[in-house]
């Protein structure tokens, strides 16, 4: 969930690696460090760290802080309060070692213990330091056999950085279950978490996989595993330009990315409609005709926003393909021993390709023989190399903690699967034509809610002084209600909660009062009467309700009214308004909104 960037070459590193920390502070931003081979006549290693923003290490960077080789980090705080002891990088206790560490080392108390036993002092609360006790106690002549006796004690996750004040002309890195980015520029290196730290440098890079390690000089790098072996890591081109992480003159990320979906749904769309068949290519899917048809059940797992789409992915399964499909967090299938069944579809969702829970579930799919598909936004991601297929959902680079482009094209990409499966099985050609045409809808529809802004930024401003709110949903609305509620509690911090309409009855009901406005998800569908049932439960209640609606609901307070599609992808369409709104709420509540209290944007811990 933290920033990892470092570097080595000729240029001065500590403005590179603050360049790099601010591309990177939507991973975390309780606190953040650097550590340099210093450049002057002393040598060794020297380090300024920081509890707060990037910003303010920066104003903390001496002007004499000169060096061409170091590494940084900003923090999302699992081990220790975020202060100025806690952040990273962290050193030996002689400062020959700093360590920069995403992940959580798992027994880190046992280790803590024997280093206290040993009359080692740590100076942390973190299990990182750990590390680099480890390192500098190392028996071992090199850097790199160094890193690899420490970790040998380590079991848990990790990505980490390491310099030696002994070796000057190098840094080890190492991955556990938490990305490592390897860039290659010329006659330097870049190493990070995430190739936004690198972009501005260079597209040229090498993804780490799990119990790999590499060294990095200047002018060379090498690729092995953990036990000495060497692997032939071959680089990859990056397609994302530099540009797509600037704000393009929008005040926060997530409205640039709101402002972004329209253009986002028409490259997911893009080179994948095949007209002659009233189907869809997919052609990194690696499933046949013939092994898709005999897909028996569709399981989706993910976390968050993930999970959300992927319950409207299931439905489009449901409705499309006539297979039974259904969603589950990927943090409960992986602990609750899950009957794995070989007739069973697989899908596993994430943006960023490398969230921990669902990254875990993969494996342990995969351990046990089952079939797993990818639907993921990076390419080279953990997620899009360990399953056996997938689709890539092209939303660009989402910077926001919270998604809002990358959730849209999610559930549009789970559209082209469910249709491409439903043309393999029952689906008729008209159907297909249907569903087609109706994606093709969708960018011009999505700018005609956004030219609706003005209004849903008045809306929000009253609701801005709710203390609760509830969103609900029928079918194919409970989807949207939930990730509704999710983005309003995420960056405006009001309390939401979501349920399926027909469950007010059953008990939320003794919430509803006029301190507490409701929104319901409200499509002109077979529903629609039973829907405009539930308004009247909640007026009844003096609730007060904003509907989002194709039509005028006339026992709403307020409705947003959005275009008509094809019922099945009317959810991709109900949730932007939705986005707008949790913006603009949290807009008049003065929220950091690009980076919400307690959060961060990859989730690569448990």
């Amino acid at each position: 969930m933290c920033g990892i960037v470092g570097y080595i070459g000729k240029r001065d590193v500590a403005p590179l690696l603050l360049e790099g920390l601010q591309r990177l502070e939507y991973r975390g931003y309780d606190s953040a460090g650097i550590a340099i081979h210093s450049s002057g006549k002393a040598g060794g290693l020297k380090t300024v760290k920081n509890a707060g923003r990037v910003r303010d290490l920066e104003a903390k960077v001496p002007a004499r802080f000169s060096g061409t080789t170091g590494i940084a980090h900003t923090r999302w705080a699992t081990h220790g309060a975020p202060n100025d002891v806690n952040a990273h990088p962290h050193l030996d206790a002689p400062g020959r070692v700093a360590v920069v560490h995403n992940g959580i080392i798992d027994n880190c108390a046992e280790l803590r213990a024997k280093l206290a036993a040993d009359g080692v002092e740590l100076a942390s609360e973190t299990d990182t330091e750990v590390l680099a006790h480890l390192v500098g106690r190392a028996q071992a002549e090199t850097l790199e056999e160094k890193v690899r006796e420490a970790l040998r004690y380590v079991e848990g996750t990790y990505g980490i950085a390491v310099l030696h004040a002994d070796f000057p002309d190098r840094i080890v890195v190492a991955r556990n279950g938490s990305p490592v980015v390897l860039g290659i520029g010329e006659k330097e290196m870049f190493v990070a978490s995430d190739v936004a730290a690198l972009i501005s440098h260079t597209r040229q890079v090498i993804t780490l996989d799990d119990g790999e390690m590499a060294t990095i000089k200047a002018d060379d790098y090498r690729t092995y595993t953990t036990d000495g072996s060497r692997t032939a890591a071959a680089p990859t081109t990056v397609e994302w330009e530099a540009e797509s992480w600037d704000m393009g003159g929008h005040d926060t990320y997530m409205h640039k990315e709101i402002a972004e979906q329209a253009d986002a749904v028409d490259r997911v769309l893009r080179g994948r409609i095949d007209d002659r068949f009233a189907t869809v290519r997919l052609g990194g899917l690696n499933l046949d005709a013939r092994a898709a048809r005999g897909v028996r059940r569709v399981k989706i797992l993910g976390c968050g926003s993930a999970y959300h789409a992927g319950l409207i992915g299931a439905q489009l399964i449901e409705e499309l393909a006539r297979i039974p499909a259904d969603a589950e967090p990927a943090s409960e299938f992986r602990y609750r021993n899950a009957v794995v069944d070989p007739d069973t579809l697989y899908i596993a969702t994430s943006q960023s390709g490398e969230t921990y829970d669902t990254l875990a579930a993969v494996q342990e799919l995969k351990r046990k023989g089952a079939m797993v598909l990818g639907v993921v936004n990076v390419v080279g991601s953990a997620i899009a190399r360990e399953t056996d297929g997938g689709v890539y959902v092209h939303a660009g680079p989402e910077v926001c903690v919270v998604s809002t482009k990358c959730f849209t094209n999610t559930a549009v990409a789970f559209a082209l699967l469910a249709l491409h499966l439903g043309r393999i099985r029952d689906l008729s050609v008209a159907d297909g034509r249907r569903i087609i045409e109706g994606l093709r809808k969708l960018p011009g529809q999505i700018e005609a809610i956004l030219a609706e802004e003005e209004r849903i930024a008045k809306l929000a401003a009253e609701f801005a002084e709710a203390k609760s709110m509830m969103f609900v949903g029928r079918v194919r609305g409970f989807p949207v209600a939930k990730e509704a509620s999710l983005k309003l509690k995420e960056v405006s911090y009001i309390h939401a909660e979501a349920y399926p309409a027909s469950e007010l009855k059953h008990g939320p009901l003794a919430l509803i009062e006029p301190a507490v406005p409701t929104v319901a998800i409200v499509p002109s569908d077979e529903l629609l009467e039973k829907n405009r049932a539930t308004l009247e439960e909640i007026k009844a209640r003096s609730g007060r309700i904003l509907a989002v609606a194709h039509e005028e609901q006339p026992k709403a307070d307020d409705t947003i009214v959005v275009p008509r599609n094809e019922p099945e992808l009317d959810p991709v369409l109900m949730g932007i308004p939705l986005q707008l709104l949790a913006y603009h709420t949290a807009l008049a509540l003065g929220r950091d909104i690009d980076k919400p209290r307690n959060l961060a944007k990859s989730v690569t811990v448990e």
